[in-house]
Parts: structure tokens; C-alpha cells; sequence
């Protein structure tokens, strides 16, 4: 495999809404970013993936666009962009804009001609049909919920919206739309920033009439055209959202020799605690047994070809340490043992913002309190359909994408430090103890867990291209696996739970320093194992050790 830049990045996503607000509106917002950008770079990241920023009114908070030339001016202006690309690359890190073309707006000047006349000469940039029966033309369902297909009572016809109803899917087949899209993207590129996070990308190859939503059969013809046209002629990063994806798509999406994207994110791992063919919002306790066996296939899978990303969060998925961790008497120790667990797989790491210090979901207890369309609309949906309060509550407490959202806790100061007005979702409770001020003065805080984490990729090929083993696969508790390079090997042993775990892991005593570790610890025997709850640690190992 040729080595690229990207393989040895660790990437920082910023939701601009949340980060920063500069000007006391209760809003982040570009010049926000840029003062935090010194922050960024003693973490040691080298790419940051930015939300949208693009104007957009907001049904998606940003993920509706209307129109990619234009910054949204709650987040500045095109000036506040072009500075923020400068400022970042004078730290060198590059920056990844987020990128919507599955849909647009229905504010999109194209959409508001698509919706004026059937021969109007937009009209086919989008998915329009005819009612069949007098109804919708079949029963696909749209993502927010409710049906994919609004009727538009001046034309008479259906448009398609995998999402919310404000944001119609644009339709792939139209040339003349996918050129006009890769002059867009054109125009990012030429103002030097590090490519793109392509949002929902597998979905532009559907085939609606046919029910085919994701990896419809031209979706790799549409990406490798993508690929010349635009971001290929350019040394840049791509990665693709595919929600749906196997390990074989993933291989399709990612081959260095397909000339597509970088990597894609798979979110197999991410669906783990949820019922089978049920919602996402339907709990089950996860089994680390299932998780090792997913993240282990998919690092088995694409050792050789393509390229895995790795993360536990995003702006869609809740705090990992308060999912999977223990976000009160655990807290340090278990969002360190999730930063050691990743950053020592292969693959890109994502961190998402205050991941790095170990924020936390915040619990709402009345539907006043979410923000979120999707939270809402099932919140609806589900009083309908007889489910209590306190059932949907849970849910919304432990899947909700608000949860992400809650801006980031800077210092003990009101409203955290990110705004000095109203803030535009609340801020956790909790930012009094748990904020960027606090973190920076502990030595032993998760940030500089985090950041050691980055300085060992940086010094270490192998964290980058060495060989992944898992070990103790049906362990119900232990998370265990190597690393091998060369003629280095380095052992990865995390203890998955809340009690103490004792295993032997050798038939020879001996005292391994720790690469890293989330205790303060000075060596491990791993003949005499005895782990605290949640305890991880890195050692170098020899081979006949093992």
C-alpha cells in the first residue's frame, strides 16, 4: 500500500454550532474556531472535519443546504472561511469540510425552480413522480420517519426526501447536476482546504422505484467520476458516510486502486446496542463479545485493502462514556480506556469534540428541552403508538443526537465559557467540573491521555501500519490485542468492565513498562494479571512471550 498522509492523521470533528461563540448570539461560529485553534494544536491533531457551515435554514442544523457558495451568517462569513483555512494551516492542520449532495434544501435556488413547472429546467435535478393510485408511488420510508414522498400540489406530483421533507434528494442521473456539483466542490478545493466528509454518500446511487435507497448500482460509477473530476487531482483526504455498508462495499468505497475515497465510516460497532431489526431507539445492553467481533472483522478485512476509520463518536452518536462507560465513579478511567482502545487500531482515529475531556450525555426529562428533528419526530411517533414517557425518555437519554450536541464546556465560568449570551441548546450541568480549563491543569486528566495518543502515532509506524490480532475473543470482559511491525510487537489489554479481572497472559513472570496506561502504574506482570475496573495499558512485548 502507498502511504498517504491521512493514514497517519488524527482527525478532530468540530460541530461549529457548539464549539465556540465569539460574539454572544448563543451560537458557535467561525471566528470561535479560530480562537480555539492554539487549543487544537497542543492537542496534536492534524485535520480538523468541520460541520456544515454552508448557508442553510437550518431543518437539519446545516445538513440542508441552500447554497454551498455561501457561509451561513450565524457562522460568519466567506472571509471567517478563508482566514480559518490560513490560521489552521499555519498550525498544519488541514481542514475537511462536511459535505452534502444526496439532497439539498428545499430552499435551494435549484429546488424553487425544480418546483415552478414539470418542464421547468431544474426539474430533473430531483426525484419527481407521479401518485400511483392517487397516492404515493410506493412506500418508502423517509429516515426522520413518515413517508419518503411529499406531494407537491402545484405540479401534481411527488418529490423524494430520504430525510426531512425540507431536504429533497437530488437526482444523480441529471449530468447537468453532477457537473454543477463537481464545479462546487471545485471551488472548495482550489481554497486549499484537505478534502472532504462526503454526508450519506452511499445513497446517491438509489433507484426509488425500485426501493434501492443505499449502493444503488451506479453509486461507484457517480464516486470514481467524482473522483476525476474533482478531488482526485488533489492531495486530500475523503471519507464517505455509508451507514449500510459491509466490509465488501467498504473495499469498493476505499481500494487504493479504485480510485473512490479514502476511507468510509461503517457503523456496524455503533449499532450494537440496539435490538435486531428493530430502531436505533429500541436499547439492549451491548455484548463486548459482539463488539470485539466487529471491529476485529473489520480490521482483519481491510488490513491489506483499503483503509479503516476509527471513532466511537460523532455528532449523531451519543457520548461514548456515558453508552458504554461509566460516566460517574468510572469516568476517567473509562474514557481513557475508549482513547487507547482506538488509537491503537489501524485505521484513521476521529476524535469528536470534548471527547477529549471526557464529556458526558445530558439527561433531559421533557421534550421542550430536545432540539433534535429526529428525537422529535419520534417523540411523537412513539406517544402515538401508547409508548409511556419514561420509556421514550430513556431512549432519548441514551441514543439521542442532542446528546453530542450540548456545547463544549471550556471553564467553570457561566454557560461554560462558550457563550457569553443565551447558549442555543443548553449546556450540561456538569461543565463546572468537567471542562477544557480543568483538564489542561491535571497531568493526569483524559486530554493529555488523548494527546500522548497522538504523539505515539506520530513516533510509531507501527500504531499506523502494523498487523492487528485480536486475543481472548470470547473473554467476556478483557479486550485484548497486538499490534506487529517489523520485528515489534506491542500488546493492548483493557479490561472492558467495572469489576477487577485477573488472567494470565504468560508462563513467565516479568515487569513490562507501560507504553501508555490510564493508571499510574510503573510495570505489568503478565503472568500476574489483576486489573482495576477499567484499566488498559500498551506494553512492548517479545514474541515468545506470547
Amino acid at each position: 500500500m502507498n502511504k498517504k498522509w491521512w493514514q497517519n492523521a488524527v482527525v478532530y470533528q468540530v460541530y461549529p454550532r457548539s464549539f465556540q461563540d465569539s460574539n454572544g448570539d448563543g451560537i458557535g461560529d467561525i471566528k470561535g474556531i479560530i480562537q480555539r485553534l492554539d487549543y487544537l494544536q497542543k492537542l496534536g491533531i492534524n485535520v480538523i472535519w468541520l460541520s456544515p457551515v454552508y448557508q442553510s435554514p437550518n431543518d437539519d442544523n446545516g445538513y440542508d443546504i441552500s447554497d454551498y457558495y455561501g457561509i451561513m451568517a450565524e457562522f460568519g462569513t466567506m472571509e471567517d472561511m478563508d482566514e480559518l483555512i490560513a490560521e489552521a494551516k499555519k498550525r498544519d492542520i488541514s481542514l475537511v469540510m462536511d459535505l452534502v449532495v444526496n439532497h439539498t434544501s428545499d430552499e435551494h435556488k435549484w429546488f424553487v425552480e425544480a418546483k415552478k413547472s414539470t418542464d421547468n429546467e431544474c426539474r430533473d435535478y430531483y426525484v419527481w413522480r407521479d401518485p400511483v393510485n392517487g397516492k404515493a408511488p410506493n412506500d418508502l420510508g423517509s429516515v426522520f420517519g413518515g413517508s419518503a414522498w411529499e406531494y407537491d400540489e402545484e405540479t401534481e406530483q411527488y418529490f423524494l426526501h430520504l430525510f426531512s421533507k425540507r431536504q429533497p434528494d437530488l437526482n444523480w442521473d441529471n449530468k447537468e447536476m453532477r457537473y454543477e456539483i463537481y464545479d462546487m466542490m471545485n471551488f472548495w478545493l482550489e481554497k486549499g482546504i484537505g478534502g472532504f466528509r462526503m454526508d450519506v454518500i452511499e445513497l446517491i446511487g438509489k433507484v426509488p422505484d425500485e426501493g434501492i435507497t443505499a449502493n444503488g448500482p451506479l453509486v461507484h460509477d457517480y464516486l470514481q467520476e467524482m473522483n476525476r473530476k474533482t478531488f482526485g487531482n488533489y492531495d486530500v483526504m475523503t471519507v464517505g458516510e455509508t451507514n449500510s455498508a459491509t466490509i465488501e462495499d467498504a473495499k469498493l468505497f476505499s481500494g487504493e486502486d479504485r480510485q473512490e475515497l479514502s476511507m468510509v465510516f461503517q457503523f456496524e460497532h455503533v449499532n450494537l446496542d440496539q435490538q435486531p431489526n428493530k430502531s436505533k431507539w429500541d436499547l439492549k445492553p451491548l455484548s463486548l463479545i459482539e463488539l470485539k467481533e466487529v471491529l476485529s472483522r473489520w480490521q482483519y478485512e481491510l488490513q491489506e485493502e483499503g483503509w479503516n476509520s476509527l471513532f466511537w463518536n460523532n455528532h449523531d452518536q451519543p457520548r461514548i462514556v456515558s453508552r458504554w462507560g461509566n460516566d460517574q465513579e468510572y469516568r476517567v478511567e473509562s474514557a481513557k480506556m475508549f482513547a487507547i482502545l482506538l488509537h491503537m487500531m489501524k485505521g484513521t482515529p476521529y476524535i469528536y469534540q470534548g471527547e477529549e475531556i471526557g464529556m458526558t450525555n445530558s439527561v433531559i426529562t421533557d421534550i421542550s428541552q430536545a432540539d433534535d428533528v429526529e428525537t422529535l419526530n419520534m417523540y411523537r411517533e412513539r406517544i402515538e403508538e401508547g409508548y409511556s414517557e419514561k420509556e421514550i425518555f430513556e431512549s432519548i437519554n441514551a441514543k439521542g443526537r442532542d446528546n453530542a450536541r450540548t456545547p463544549m464546556q471550556w471553564d467553570h465560568t457561566a454557560e461554560g465559557g462558550f457563550t457569553s449570551g443565551k447558549p442555543w441548546l443548553a449546556v450540561n450541568p456538569n461543565y463546572s467540573a468537567i471542562n477544557v480549563e480543568q483538564a489542561l491543569k491535571d497531568k493526569e486528566s483524559i486530554f493529555y491521555c488523548y494527546q500522548k495518543l497522538i504523539q505515539l502515532r506520530k513516533e510509531h509506524s507501527l500504531i499506523v501500519y502494523g498487523k492487528y490480532e485480536l486475543l481472548l475473543p470470547d473473554h467476556p470482559t478483557l479486550f485484548a490485542y497486538t499490534r506487529s511491525y517489523g520485528e515489534e510487537k506491542w500488546l493492548i489489554v483493557a479490561n472492558f468492565s467495572e469489576t477487577e479481572n485477573q488472567i494470565s497472559l504468560s508462563q513467565e513472570p516479568m515487569d513490562l513498562k507501560p507504553i501508555i496506561s490510564n493508571r499510574k502504574v510503573e510495570s505489568y506482570n503478565l503472568k500476574e494479571l489483576i486489573l482495576s475496573p477499567y484499566e488498559t495499558f500498551v506494553v512492548k512485548v517479545d514474541d515468545l512471550v506470547m
